[in-house]
């Protein structure tokens, strides 16, 4: 006769019998715990946090490894009687088997000490105190030799795997799961007719239900012939899902596919995901559009190794409408480091043409943006010098028609740059910056265009002190500027082969006149304490040997430097706030600032009634101003409140010569609780020999946030008051649940028509349901959403 097993050895039997039965519901748990999105990287759940052991009690027994002698986990047992008959061990009455991972409570267990198998029936309960999975089930038949068995009418919980992204509806519900029956075999699990959400259980909004789950632990997970269940209404049907469930789970596979209805009529669209190692993956969507045809979005991403990433994205078009445009647009993002300090970085924004991406985009923001710009550089910097080598292609679109556009492009340009380096001379401070660079530039635009390769040459040298003296702060600096052009354009305004030399020397002197302070009591609901302080500058700035810059090819900024003889004046006004607890905050500022010109013709550089751009309009403002010689600037004004919730900036161009406000635009910002308010206005009252005449208001109400239960809403206006007419409207009305909400959205841009140019209303509804913490279905694109 054998001897029988101790209490010890029947309870260890038993706790490693559960916990293999519970894995196969960890693995379900966690397969549905992410987003349906092939590519969306999760990390795996840390180790279970280690615990102190507790003393040995009467109901406490020491479980041994075998044949080390060492102790490897305590172990809690309780029941209400316990028999044994012969291999048989028979646990009665409110059966508990606890350690400090897990607790399993059952009416009764039985074990075969001989075979290995086991059972426990009766209000089967088990818990993991560490990643927080619950389940239940009637009973439960179990193998703990071949670790295969059968569990029957299993529910459950577990913790759901949160990964906050801006857009993506998430809960902290937990998963819930039903399964008929769950089987172990060897190395897999399945779960017969179950269904898991994360909604509040007993009526869930959503349900995924299948008749079979299929899990390989650590490998894969797999779901045949599943149906995404709105209450009880199937919406969605799944023939085949895949979920890799490897620590790097990037598995080529479909994406989740979209419908929806716009301005192109219905569309419907579908998209692979191709892990094509583990340093690149591409993902290509296809969506068919019943109006257009169909279109082609493709995003190439790498990662060959530590030191470089790029992606590349494409979207394309062949509308089939006659009167709409065909074309592409092409983005892409790049940075490699290149060693011993050598970094290079690219950007490329190219669009086929500017009435493709007026018709293709559904944002209203991307549609009116009328420029492209593109950079790729390789820069190495050490010290205070550093070394770029860049090449770059700017596109300024002037309107829908082919060929109205003014383009510049380097290639290349080297730049070496030397910030303000210290030296000491005579026992002052002095600082030497230089700013060099040679390059190859061509510019087009309808009256003229370059050689495809203008050389150009520029070498600029700085020499900086500063002294103080009672309380004045003076920065006096001096520099040259030699600028070689291999064409030049001609008196007629034609191009001209011949070579220009553009000279130049600068002196300016910046003067900080000392701060005038108070400190006042303030009212409560203010602050605490109030610090007014008033700061004066004055700058004065001298540039010449410049003489006519009108045969000056302009590429960039460096070509708008003209003979000049200023000084500015700055005025800046600062409120300062201290609160209860010490924190000093910048409440109000005020800053006043105009120049001052000596010379109104900037040494001849202005010619009289047209738009003249010049840095030192630049340097003030980003409002032109200069249509003929002036000697007085524009006053600007700009004002800034920031308290708590509420933010005002109001800035103003107070032309004294034309005595108007040229140019004004304020803002202002209120969030209170779930509102949020944004209002702002921008007008334009200058020559329209400058630019054309501007009144736009804006406005932004919301109520609510992407994560908000209950009924969130929000609108965007945008009025064009000069024109009479609103330019967009966006509005969108969102609906969340404890689980799953549905948006609906309706825009109304104003946008020209393909060919005729004639602006237009294009009104587009959109529709999108969202499941937390999965995903979301519909033609609502993440950059058109209010929240």
């Amino acid at each position: 006769m054998s001897k029988p097993a101790s209490t010890g050895e029947v309870h260890a039997i038993l706790i490693t019998t559960v916990y293999n039965i519970c894995h196969v519901f960890c693995f379900i748990l966690l397969l549905f715990g992410v987003p349906l999105e092939a590519q969306i990287y999760r990390p795996a759940l840390p180790s279970p946090v280690a615990s102190s052991t507790p003393e040995p009690s009467a109901d406490v027994e020491k479980r041994v490894q075998a044949g080390t002698g060492v102790s490897q986990e305590y172990v809690h047992i309780s029941s209400v009687t316990q028999e044994v008959e012969g291999p048989l061990r028979h646990l009665r009455g409110m059966v508990l088997i606890e350690t400090s991972d897990m607790k399993l409570k059952a009416d009764e267990v039985d074990y075969n000490a001989d075979t290995g198998d086991a059972e426990a029936r009766g209000h089967v309960h088990f818990e993991h105190l560490v990643r927080g999975e619950i389940l239940d089930c009637d009973h439960a038949e179990y193998n703990t030799e071949t670790q295969t068995g059968k569990f029957y009418t299993v529910t459950g919980t577990a913790a759901a795997r949160i990964q906050a992204r801006k857009g993506l509806l998430t809960t902290r519900n937990p998963f819930y799961f039903e399964g008929k029956l769950a089987e172990r075999l060897q190395d897999h699990y399945i779960l017969h007719d179950g269904f898991l959400t994360d909604c509040l259980i007993p009526r869930p909004w959503w349900r995924l239900k299948s008749k079979t789950f299929l899990v390989v632990p650590e490998d894969h997970a797999i779901t045949k012939q599943s149906w995404l269940y709105i209450r009880q209404v199937p919406i969605f049907y799944f023939p085949f899902f895949y979920k890799s469930l490897k620590k790097e789970p990037r598995k080529s596979g479909f994406l989740t596919p979209n419908i929806g209805h716009g301005q192109r009529g219905y569309d419907v669209g579908l998209g692979y995901f191709w892990a094509i190692n583990r340093s690149y993956d591409m993902a290509y969507r296809a969506r068919y559009f019943s109006q257009a045809g169909l279109a082609h979005y493709l995003d190439f991403r790498g990662d060959p190794n530590d030191h470089t990433k790029f992606d590349i994205l494409a979207d394309g078009l062949k509308d089939q409408r006659l009167d709409y445009p065909s074309g592409s647009i092409l983005q892409a993002h790049a940075r490699s480091y290149l060693g011993n300090g050598w970094e290079a970085r690219g950007e490329l924004d190219y669009i086929s043409s500017y009435a493709f991406r007026q018709q293709f985009t559904e944002s209203f923001n991307e549609a009116v943006f009328s420029q492209t710009h593109s950079v790729a550089f390789a820069a190495k910097h050490w010290s205070d010098f550093g070394i770029n080598i860049v090449t770059q292609r700017n596109v300024s679109y002037e309107d829908a028609t082919v060929g109205n556009e003014v383009s510049s492009r380097k290639l290349p340009e080297g730049d070496f740059v030397m910030r303000e380096h210290s030296v000491t001379m005579g026992g002052l401070p002095f600082w030497v910056s230089l700013n060099s660079s040679a390059g190859l530039l061509k510019r087009s635009d309808p009256a003229f265009q370059t050689r495809s390769f203008v050389p150009r040459l520029d070498f600029a040298p700085h020499l900086t002190t500063s002294v103080r003296w009672a309380g004045i702060q003076v920065t006096p600096s001096v520099g040259i500027e030699e600028t070689f052009y291999d064409s030049s354009v001609a008196p007629d305004g034609t191009l001209s082969g011949n070579n220009v030399m553009r000279s130049s020397r600068d002196l300016s002197v910046d003067v900080v006149l000392p701060s005038l302070e108070r400190v006042f009591d303030a009212p409560p609901f203010l602050a605490t304490k109030l610090k007014h302080v008033i700061e004066p500058r004055v700058t004065y700035k001298n540039v010449s040997g410049i003489g006519d810059i009108n045969p000056v090819i302009r590429f960039d900024g460096t070509d708008v430097l003209s003979n000049t003889n200023q000084v500015e004046f700055s005025l800046t006004n600062r409120l300062l706030a201290k609160d209860k607890n010490g924190t000093v905050s910048d409440l109000l500022t005020w800053q006043l600032w105009f120049d001052h010109y000596f010379d109104p013709t900037f040494g001849g550089a202005i010619l009289p009634n047209q738009r003249n751009i010049l840095q030192s309009e630049l340097d003030l403002t980003g409002y032109s101003f200069l249509n003929g010689a002036r000697h007085s600037s524009p006053v600007v004004s700009s004002v800034r409140y920031q308290k708590g919730a509420i933010g005002v900036e109001w800035r103003t161009d107070y032309d004294p010569v034309r005595h108007v406000f040229a140019a004004s635009s304020a803002s202002v910002f209120v969030k209170q609780g779930q509102w949020l308010v944004l209002a702002s206005h921008n007008s334009l009252k200058t020559d329209p020999v400058l630019a054309p005449s501007a009144n736009q208001f804006f406005w932004r109400v919301v109520y609510g946030a992407t994560n908000r239960k209950g009924l969130s809403y929000g609108a965007d206006v945008l009025y064009d008051a000069h024109l009479g007419q609103v330019k967009n409207v966006l509005t969108q009305v969102t609906y969340n649940t404890d689980c799953c909400g549905l948006s609906v959205q309706y825009q109304r841009p104003l946008l020209p028509l393909p060919l005729t140019g004639v602006l237009a209303p294009r009104s587009e509804w959109r529709v999108a349901f969202a499941i937390s913490n999965i995903g979301s279905f519909g033609n609502i694109k993440q950059q058109a959403r209010i929240f």
